[in-house]
């Protein structure tokens, strides 16, 4: 097969949905693809960040829908499913991405609090792909979930998050296993330190954490949501077409020193 890289990246007719998606890493996902000729739908828990990211996608030239519907409660994210399904036909690409998070010490935090992270990332994640795959291309769907460092690196202020998104990671490598007789791939994206993202927002507040954290990088700077979502694009793309189970850092090699320090975050409280 001699195909360019455009070529294999061409998604023209393809359909894309992105829970998450109307902001951040997400929303560069979903542009991603509408960019590259994709039908997209987005679902996320605010209307109007819904409404104006489906605006942005359909400058593109491209079908976009979006749904209002919070990734905890099942029957929400199955009827947005269901609709976008009906709309635009087989799910070629599910991106799993709601995500919560805030800095607090085991101690710090209520069990509502470590709850609702875990209800988001994790249960979320569940439900979104629990209730996509009745709509899901088979064979030939890429399912990604987006997942964090702090899945498998153990980091003080952080245990609600590395709980959540380590069972995540879990999640991706049980489903690839169940459904690939279905020929669907299940895998996972750990974005690290991504420059202007609400993340790195509340990780390291203010220039000087945002400055000792770059200096942790090896390649020394911070990733783009562009760089998450050119690896989103890759997993859904021909060459990708025998990876499933994986989990993939696009992190510069920031995850290599093991849990990052978060002290400066929990001084800034």
């Amino acid at each position: 097969m001699n195909l360019t890289s455009q070529d294999l990246l061409d998604f023209t007719g393809r359909h894309v949905f992105v829970a998450g998606g109307s902001s951040g890493i997400n929303l560069a996902i979903a542009d991603a693809f509408a960019r590259r000729g994709a039908r997209v739908s987005i679902a996320s828990r605010s209307a109007e960040r819904v409404a104006g990211a489906v605006a942005q996608l359909r400058s593109h030239g491209n079908e976009a829908e979006g749904y209002s519907a919070d990734v905890r409660e099942y029957e929400a994210i199955e009827a947005a499913l269901a609709q976008a399904s009906r709309r635009f036909g087989a799910i070629d690409v599910l991106v799993s991405g709601a995500a919560g998070n805030f800095v607090a010490p085991a101690l710090g935090m209520s069990s509502k609090g470590f709850r609702t992270v875990v209800d988001i990332d994790l249960v979320g994640g569940f439900n979104v792909l629990r209730a996509a795959h009745a709509h899901l291309r088979r064979p030939g769907a890429s399912v990604i979930n987006i997942s964090a460092p702090q899945a498998a690196n153990p980091t003080p202020y952080q245990a609600h998050v590395c709980a959540a998104k380590a069972g995540l990671d879990m999640l991706t490598r049980v489903l690839a296993m169940e459904w690939g007789a279905d020929g669907v791939r299940v895998n996972s994206i750990v974005p690290g330190p991504i420059g202007d993202t609400e993340g790195v927002r509340r990780l390291a507040p203010g220039d000087g954490a945002l400055a000792a954290m770059t200096a942790t990088i090896p390649l020394g700077r911070m990733g783009t949501t562009a760089e998450v979502a050119d690896m989103a694009m890759v997993l859904s793309s021909p060459p990708a077409a025998f990876v499933t189970g994986a989990v993939i850092p696009v992190e510069g090699g920031s995850s290599l020193a093991g849990g990052r320090d978060l002290g400066a975050a929990v001084q800034s409280r």
